[in-house]
């Protein structure tokens, strides 16, 4: 009998359910005339939607940039940074710029030629750290990108439902902001040049793709370096040299934390036992698979189930 194909992954939507990462729209603010307001790292990555008008964003350590309707961006950064009608203004602290104002939308300065919508991506505490170490600093998606057809869209859908609070309103804008994230991402990894040696990168590869989905979709098989390297239609030692400098791991490097992430989340949210996680990862005995976790995590797998929030 003939083995059965391969199971094939999508590496990208596996980070993402990892992290367990969420975009949630929060709010924003109409502004006119002169303005600036300025934001204070808060440590989760913070996105901006330019609905109408324009502005401009200072952040420290980096030229202004000029958002156009339609604009979007993403930051990460554990930086101070500013939204204004005009760099030259000086800012105002955004707590006491929106002091006293209740609503899901504030105001700053006179008038309402710029509207601007917000909100923030929540990542797991434990895990999140597998995402949010190598996003940039600053993601901005131009509305006149030809890559921006999506995000120009989903802008207006989010709009559209905050503005109308249509029956579901609450549940399309969670999905809405979702989608959001997702591809501001995907435009990021399409256009943003080139990437530092990382997870962005080898997910990002096309020739180290299939390799990838195959190790994803079974993390417990025990994948044999030719057959990976088979896979990407290259010889084993062009594989691993050019898979070593996208992912900066060898294959079975990669293969190796990859399982240790899954194991993380058995771990924590589940109540498996652990001989049955090291079997399920491809561990024959449950001391191999504990050896291997401590080797990489630096705590054994009882110690991480009983510690809150672990992460490595």
């Amino acid at each position: 009998m003939r083995d059965s194909p391969p199971m094939v992954s999508d590496p990208f939507s596996d980070i993402l359910s990892l992290t367990q990462a969420r975009s949630l729209v929060t709010g924003g603010f109409t502004a006119g005339a002169r303005w600036s307001v300025r934001f204070h790292p808060s440590g989760r990555a913070k996105f901006f939607g330019v609905v109408r008008g324009s502005c401009w964003l200072c952040m420290e350590g980096r030229e202004p940039v000029h958002l156009g309707e339609g604009d979007v961006f993403l930051t990460s950064a554990e930086r101070p940074y500013a939204m204004s009608s005009d760099p030259d203004v000086l800012p105002v602290d955004s707590k006491v710029a929106f002091a006293g104002q209740d609503g899901v939308m504030k105001a700053l300065g006179e008038g309402e030629e710029c509207l601007v919508i917000g909100g923030h991506v929540e990542l797991d505490p434990a895990r999140g750290n597998i995402l949010r170490d190598v996003l940039p600093p600053l993601i901005h998606v131009r509305a006149d990108m030809p890559e921006a057809t999506a995000t120009r869209w989903l802008l207006g859908q989010l709009v559209a439902e905050r503005q109308n609070d249509p029956p579901g309103a609450a549940f399309a804008s969670a999905q809405l902001a979702q989608l959001m994230l997702v591809q501001v991402l995907r435009v990021h990894l399409a256009t943003g040049g080139p990437l530092d040696t990382g997870l962005l990168r080898a997910i990002n590869d096309a020739r180290i793709a299939p390799a990838l989905r195959l190790m994803h979709a079974e993390p417990g098989r025990a994948w044999q370096l030719p057959e990976l390297a088979k896979a990407t239609a290259m010889s084993r030692t062009t594989f691993a040299e050019y898979f070593k400098t996208v992912a900066g791991m060898p294959p079975l490097a990669y293969l190796a934390q990859w399982r240790m992430r899954l194991a993380e989340r058995s771990l924590r949210d589940e109540n498996t036992p652990i001989s049955r996680i090291a079997q399920s990862l491809g561990y024959g005995t449950e001391s191999a698979f504990s050896h291997a976790f401590k080797r990489i995590t630096g705590m054994a797998p009882g110690q991480y189930r009983k510690t809150p929030n672990s992460s490595y």
